[in-house]
């Protein structure tokens, strides 16, 4: 694992953590994606990769920025993190890896299975750190709604008017 941050996490971005399941985070200049995590000893771990949820460039970041939700489902703290990728073989992997797929949910077979597969097809464990005071918090949160356009993606497409083979009557 790289060198991580000893500062201490404000309050707030310490109390959003302990709470957080999903965490939108952004890697550079990409989009803020939903990714799923889990809070443990005052970081965030995150699984990304084949079969599992995708975080383009969260792998080789050495930093991103975090954004958590408070217990009224809405944005509360942004903050910058420190990013460090757990290798399987290592003490930190064989100890934290365990943890993290057991809590794991909708995982196929077990956790010790699940571990194995992670580290069988290359799957990224990220630990997730603050590396500083929030960027966003309390009077600094924008007022807008931030909603942006759907992004393009190969996935759409016109939809067609549907079959019918006899004539319908209406009554």
């Amino acid at each position: 694992m790289q060198d991580v941050t000893d500062e201490p996490a404000s309050p707030l971005t310490d109390e959003a953590m302990k709470k957080a399941a999903v965490a939108w985070i952004a890697v550079g200049d990409r989009p803020a994606l939903g990714l799923w995590c889990l809070p443990l000893d005052g970081a965030l771990y995150v699984v990304s990769g084949p079969g599992e949820q995708s975080a383009p460039g969260l792998a080789d970041a050495a930093a991103a920025t975090v954004t958590l939700r408070g217990d009224h489902g809405g944005r509360i703290v942004t903050w910058p993190a420190a990013v460090a990728r757990i290798l399987p073989g290592t003490e930190q992997w064989s100890t934290l890896a365990p943890q993290v797929a057991a809590k794991r949910l909708n995982a196929t077979g077990t956790a010790t299975e699940l571990v194995e597969r992670w580290a069988a097809t290359g799957c990224a464990l990220n630990h997730l750190s603050p590396a500083g005071a929030p960027v966003a918090a309390g009077e600094s949160l924008p007022d807008g709604s931030l909603a942006e356009p759907p992004r393009e993606t190969p996935a759409v497409r016109r939809t067609r008017k549907p079959f019918r083979l006899h004539k319908v009557r209406r009554r």
